[in-house]
């Protein structure tokens, strides 16, 4: 294991390793580690004033992700990874991200490779501010509703990598997913709210989106939200839509393949993004 990491200033990202903190130029995952096969699950957690938002719902979700990988997850050891990385100088930059990762660990080549023991990965960087709207293209992709790892959380996250750069070749800064039933899905990293036959209303886990925690929070708090099925085709329609995640909070979408959205935000946009500002304080550090 590498030696203690040197320290770090504000604005660089720092890094936390099966039980240390680490330079970032350190070799420290294993060339046979199985996160190589997409083995793996990670949370990426907002740090507010040195402080995670939502993390219990963050880390019960992270073990969640972790059951089908018959992946071990030791919540009491990733939470000291989490307490000691909040020790460094940048987690006191707000806003800055928290990625958590748990990898398979050590493993025979291949993908039945069974790791002997999961890596747990820390990390701290700064999180970069959205503007006051966002603009979204549609995937040509769909998103695969029935798939095993429908609704989880892995590292294996090639289909957003590639829809992500669709969507800024196309100008925009977000890929919407169908489902393979023409149904909307979710964002390449995010949760769509639109606005649908006067109700406003977001898919359920079942349409094959990631169960959003910024998404989960805003059912919550606005129990008139409808979670429903939706068509593709509603959203470019919509009067207006949203999007929602960790790292956008409520975000007001501007356009949907070039073709402007009547108002960005719109009045129950407005009213949820009043809402969250009035709420989401009381999770900071929870």
């Amino acid at each position: 294991m590498a030696a203690a990491a040197t320290s770090t200033t504000a604005g660089e990202m720092v890094f936390w390793v099966n039980g240390q903190l680490v330079d970032r130029n350190e070799l420290v995952l294993r060339p046979d580690d199985h996160a190589l096969v997409g083995d793996g699950v990670f949370e990426a957690i907002k740090l507010i004033g040195g402080k995670p938002f939502a993390l219990t719902r963050h880390l019960d979700r992270l073990a969640a992700s972790a059951v089908p990988l018959d992946l071990p997850v030791d919540l009491a050891a990733v939470r000291a990874a989490v307490a000691e990385i909040l020790t460094t100088e940048q987690a006191q930059v707000s806003p800055s991200w928290l990625r958590v990762t748990v990898t398979g660990g050590s493993a025979a080549m291949g993908t039945a490779g069974v790791g002997t023991s999961p890596t747990i990965i820390a990390a701290i960087a700064p999180m970069a501010a959205w503007g006051p709207s966002c603009n979204v293209v549609i995937a040509p992709w769909t998103r695969n509703e029935g798939g095993a790892t429908a609704g989880l959380k892995t590292i294996s996250y090639a289909e957003n990598v590639i829809a992500t750069r669709y969507a800024h070749r196309n100008h925009a800064d977000d890929a919407i997913f169908a489902n393979t039933k023409g149904m909307l899905c979710e964002g390449t990293g995010s949760n769509v709210f639109v606005v649908y036959e006067g109700r406003l209303c977001t898919p359920s886990p079942a349409s094959g989106c990631l169960a959003g925690v910024t998404q989960r929070l805003l059912l919550d708090w606005m129990p008139e939200i409808e979670v429903r099925d939706v068509p593709i085709e509603a959203l470019a329609n919509a009067e207006e839509a949203f999007l929602t995640s960790t790292s956008r909070d409520v975000h007001p979408i501007a356009t949907v393949d070039g073709k402007p959205l009547k108002a960005a935000p719109g009045p129950l946009t407005q009213k949820a993004m009043e809402v969250w500002a009035a709420n989401f304080a009381a999770e900071i550090g929870r």
